[in-house]
């Protein structure tokens, strides 16, 4: 048997004042248009088509790898217009066809699920609820009895006792596959708007003794659509909520779930702390016991038991080690790998590089392209000089060596085992394991020496700047 799903995905969005098709707009890191995807991949189709109009190009190229059928409504002339479109490329053998909304992002697979069952091939089934303000939806119209539907009244068309009506149309519903095709080839537009309302298509199924059922959706939040920025905020933070209780539940401690981001897939151990302000993008796994300060962004990111991520830390791409140390305000980039109780510390970066277990990195400090031993220290103000203007090169540092502050490591260059760099050197050929190199230039005093003066600015010293 199977089934069709039609994602509705023309629409220009005048309200959101951006070039950018509504659908491609972003909620959790992730085109309103893939949320509804994602949805309906719960439920595999014979055939998912998405009807284009606005943006065409751009949004056919966004939902190119989920391997779906683009159809193109133009001009856009309604959402029956826009079915329309799409009938040619369903798949005839399927005996239902489910219609979902590109621009409603968090139905669930449940219900969606919920509506095939319900229409089984032989009943049109249509998603409704009961919202505080039922403004700008097409009112369900019932009989007496409140158990069939009649039809539905857009709201530029509804009289003013229809209008009263509380039961809204969701614009999601699943038909018998051959009687949808029949209903939309008799479509019209004589309305308000001089628009093929798919709408129409409930009068035309009671008329033909097809039952038409509506079924009512558990959570609102499933069927708001976006149609504005404050529409898009809106959802943004009831899916945050949503994401932060449901890992509360798990047992992770959010200090502020009203101050929580989660743009991907966050996975956690037992006892994970998270402080406020953080945002959590791509895939990010926290062992148990990780403690991320506030404030902090991780992305695609591993972080292991017992390990502390501090304030206003940026990592993306890296992995850390148990009971290692981040921050605060440290910057981890694509490659870095911390081994175990590594700390970097305070206006730290680290760039493709593995430090071992133990080593410190703790102040103002930069590593790039480094292979760094265990129990180093690497000194305030120290940088690997990773980049000769065309090629990156790399600096390896042996177990326990000590990097004195403000060194300038230039790759390629190996530090051996034990050794001590002094501090203020540059260093350009390997330094020895067990001892120390120093290199820089000699202190020199020179006597009487005098600043220099501006012509007729006695005394006074120069000025900075330049």
């Amino acid at each position: 048997m199977g089934h069709n799903t039609v994602i509705l995905a023309a629409g220009r969005g005048t309200r959101m004042k951006s070039q950018r098709p509504k659908v491609l707009h972003r909620l959790a890191g992730r085109a309103l248009l893939q949320h509804v995807l994602d949805a309906a991949a719960g439920v595999p189709a014979l055939r998912t088509v998405v009807v284009t109009g606005h943006g065409a190009d751009e949004v056919e190229a966004a939902v190119a790898a989920s391997g779906c059928v683009c159809v193109r409504q133009m001009p856009q002339l309604g959402t029956g217009h826009a079915v329309q479109q799409a009938a040619p490329a369903l798949d005839p053998a399927a005996a239902t066809t489910l219609i979902l909304n590109g621009d409603v992002p968090l139905v669930t697979t449940a219900t969606a699920r919920a509506l095939l069952d319900a229409c089984g091939g032989e009943r049109l089934v249509l998603l409704t609820m009961t919202p505080a303000d039922p403004h700008g939806y097409g009112r369900v119209v019932r009989d007496a009895t409140g158990e069939r539907v009649l039809a539905i009244v857009e709201e530029k068309d509804a009289t003013p006792a229809q209008r009263a009506i509380g039961e809204v149309y969701t614009g999601m519903m699943a038909a018998p596959t051959a009687a949808l095709g029949r209903w939309l080839a008799r479509l019209g537009n004589d309305n308000a708007q001089r628009e093929y309302y798919l709408t129409d298509i409930v009068a035309m199924a009671v008329a033909d003794g097809v039952p038409v059922a509506g079924i009512a959706v558990v959570d609102e939040t499933e069927a708001l659509g976006v149609n504005s920025p404050q529409q898009l905020a809106d959802l943004e933070r009831r899916l945050q909520r949503r994401q932060a209780d449901a890992l509360m539940t798990a047992g992770v401690r959010l200090a502020d779930p009203a101050r929580f981001d989660l743009r991907g897939t966050l996975e956690c151990g037992a006892d994970v702390e998270i402080d406020v302000g953080c945002v959590f993008e791509g895939r990010v796994v926290l062992g148990d016991g990780v403690r991320v300060g506030p404030h902090c962004v991780l992305r695609d990111t591993t972080v292991a038991a017992g390990a502390r991520i501090d304030a206003f830390s940026h990592l993306e791409g890296a992995s850390v080690g148990t009971e290692a140390r981040v921050g605060p305000y440290a910057r981890l980039r694509p490659g870095a790998v911390l081994g175990d109780e590594v700390h970097v510390g305070n206006f730290v970066e680290v760039k493709n590089s593995t430090l071992a277990r133990g080593a410190k990195a703790n102040h103002l400090a930069y590593l790039g392209d480094a292979t760094v031993g265990e129990r180093v220290n690497y000194g305030a103000g120290s940088i690997t000089a990773n980049y000769d203007g065309a090629f990156k090169h790399r600096t390896v540092i042996g177990d326990d060596v000590h990097i004195g502050s403000n060194c300038v490591l230039i790759a390629p260059v190996v530090v051996g085992e034990g050794a001590t760099i002094g501090g203020g050197s540059t260093i350009v050929r390997q330094a020895p394991a067990g001892q120390l190199t120093i290199a820089r230039a000699k202190q020199v005093t020179i006597a009487g020496w005098q600043r220099p003066r501006r012509p007729g600015k006695p005394g006074g010293s120069a000025s900075g700047g330049g």
